[in-house]
């Protein structure tokens, strides 16, 4: 599926969910680091019952190294819809892949 994903990412095919344009900005986030990370990311979560529609978390790299966490929705819709973005949180996460308890 990530290759679906990277595959539209790197057409044009995708949207920001307004949330994400917010966040994009609140986090200094730019597009071009969006879709660097998603050229090195891979799933590391699943959402097929996400209420608003399947989902997955990408966890990517910029060329700069920063880690960005993506959602966005299954390539199985014409446009990937960008969900939310983020930098991940050390704390939170290991190696910014598996949550903390």
């Amino acid at each position: 599926m990530i290759e679906e994903i990277r595959q539209k990412i790197a057409s044009g095919l995708y949207e920001f969910s307004k949330h994400a344009v917010d966040q994009s900005i609140i986090r200094n986030i730019t597009i071009k680091e969006v879709q660097e990370a998603f050229v090195s990311g891979d799933i590391i979560e699943d959402y097929p019952n996400d209420k608003y529609g399947p989902s997955c978390l990408v966890l990517g790299y910029t060329q700069t190294q920063r880690p960005l966490h993506i959602q966005c929705s299954y390539p199985s819709r014409t446009i990937v819809k960008i969900i939310t973005l983020y930098e991940p949180d050390p704390n939170l996460w290991m190696d910014f892949k598996v949550r903390r308890n």
